[in-house]
C-alpha cells in the first residue's frame, strides 16, 4: 500500500494555491487514489488569505480535517509562519522563496526553498509560480507520478483553457528539477 499524503497549500488569494490543490485531486483520481480537496479562503479573495488540504490515500479519507500535514507549500510569509511549523517530522515543506523571505529552520523535515514567481517569469507566466511550487512537492515527496499531472493538466484548467497547459507543465517541470538539485540526487518518477 502507497503511503497517504496530507498536503497544506497556502498563500494569498490569486496565487494559485487551490488550482494547485485541484491539480493534484484530479490526478489522483486519475489513477485511482481516493482524495479530499478542501478549499479555504478570507473574505477579500484576490489578495486576502487562500489555501486547501489535500489528502491523497489508498484507503477512503476518514476525515479532511488536518492539522499535522505531511508536505505543505508556502507561497507568501504568513503562510510559512502558519504551517511550516505544523509539518510533521520527516515531512516535506516548500518554501516559494520569492515573498516568503524570513529565515525558517527545522532539522526534522525537509524544506525546498524555490524562487517561484522568478521561476515562473523565466517561463514566461508570472500566473504559474502555484505549479512550480507544486512540481518541487511532487518530485521530493513522490505524492503522485508526475506523468498522472501532465495527463490531467487540461482537464484541470477546463474547457477553453487549452492555452494556459504548455506554460503550466513547464512550471510544474522546472520545479521538479529545481528539487531534483536542491536534495542532491534525481528523484525517478
Amino acid at each position: 500500500m502507497e503511503q497517504d499524503h496530507e498536503i497544506i497549500i497556502a498563500g494569498f488569494g490569486g496565487q494559485g494555491v487551490l488550482f494547485a490543490g485541484m491539480v493534484l485531486a484530479h490526478a489522483a483520481l486519475h489513477i485511482g487514489r481516493n482524495v479530499a480537496w478542501i478549499p479555504s479562503y478570507g473574505p477579500e479573495m484576490r489578495g486576502g488569505t487562500a489555501g486547501c488540504t489535500v489528502i491523497l490515500s489508498e484507503e477512503e479519507v476518514g476525515s479532511p480535517i488536518v492539522d499535522r500535514p505531511s508536505a505543505a507549500i508556502a507561497m507568501n510569509e504568513p503562510s510559512l509562519a502558519k504551517y511550516g511549523p505544523r509539518v510533521k517530522v520527516g515531512g516535506t515543506l516548500v518554501i516559494n522563496r520569492s515573498l516568503a523571505t524570513t529565515p525558517f529552520v527545522r532539522s526534522d523535515i525537509r524544506i525546498l526553498e524555490i524562487p517561484a514567481n522568478e521561476i515562473a517569469a523565466e517561463v514566461g507566466s508570472d500566473r504559474v509560480a502555484n505549479m512550480v511550487a507544486l512540481g518541487a512537492l511532487l518530485r521530493a515527496t513522490a505524492a503522485l507520478p508526475m506523468e498522472a499531472v501532465e495527463e490531467t493538466m487540461a482537464e484541470a484548467l477546463g474547457a477553453g483553457k487549452e492555452r494556459f497547459v504548455a506554460p503550466n507543465l513547464k512550471a510544474l517541470r522546472r520545479g521538479a528539477e529545481l528539487a531534483e538539485r536542491q536534495l542532491g540526487v534525481p528523484v525517478s518518477d
